[in-house]
């Protein structure tokens, strides 16, 4: 086990128990995933809450750890080889504790590609277009006088979760009949849209009721219901 001590960010952010992975996160849709996995797999860890209300991810110490300035980010005091690993990006993340862990990735070749093409589709579908989604309807973009983004972004969502509801076609989750990193990924961003944005009626999401139903098995599963919440804002 090696030292994190020299990690600039546990200056501001002291680990209490420097032998587990720190994670340093804000339950938002890209935060949850993490919280999610590590409650999933059982790996000890120690949570920091970053507040990003006080622009915490600009700090010099969070910089030095995710120069990108996002949430999430973990430091992992026995990483490859016995070293830390500092490591950011999500879905980079649930890669890694999956392949750490040995869980929630399948081992066959071809279904954890299929896995991971999934986890990439929210990464760079789901995520960013549920966001603008959000911004143009409960944010400050519904002041905007043209409508024309919002209504790029609520067609575009709907048809997200259109290809969800068809990948959901005979499956329980997005692999099949194995929950995996790709169901982890996506179950924050379709709980924000239709709770937290408020964007229910206007995505139509009852029209979809694969992905309903898939959100709810998703939700009631003990580690991401305490996932959701961690860390305790």
């Amino acid at each position: 086990m090696s030292d994190i001590n020299p990690f600039p960010i546990t200056k501001r952010w002291p680990a209490k128990h420097p032998e587990r992975l720190q994670l340093y996160s804000l339950p938002t849709p890209n935060g949850v995933k993490v919280s999610i996995m590590l409650e999933e797999i059982g790996l000890p860890y120690e949570a920091h809450l970053i507040d990003i209300g006080k622009n915490e991810t600009w700090t010099p110490e969070f910089l030095s750890l995710n120069p990108n300035g996002k949430i999430p980010a973990i430091l992992d005091p026995a990483g490859p080889d016995g070293k830390p690993l500092a490591l950011f990006e999500s879905g980079a993340i649930l890669l890694y504790l999956a392949e750490k862990c040995g869980k929630f990735l399948p081992k066959d070749p071809s279904l954890r590609y299929e896995t991971i093409q999934w986890v990439f589709f929210q990464m760079a579908s789901v995520g960013p277009m549920f966001g603008q989604l959000g911004f143009f309807h409960k944010f400050a973009g519904r002041e905007y006088e043209d409508k024309r983004p919002f209504e790029r972004y609520q067609k575009e969502s709907k048809r997200l979760l259109g290809v969800l509801e068809e990948r959901l076609q005979g499956r329980d989750w997005i692999i099949g009949s194995e929950y995996t990193i790709a169901d982890i990924s996506l179950l924050g961003w379709v709980r924000n849209l239709i709770g937290f944005y408020e964007a229910r009626d206007v995505v139509e999401f009852d029209n979809f009721p694969l992905v309903g139903q898939w959100l709810e098995r998703g939700l009631a599963r003990p580690a991401v219901q305490r996932g959701i919440n961690i860390p305790a804002r």
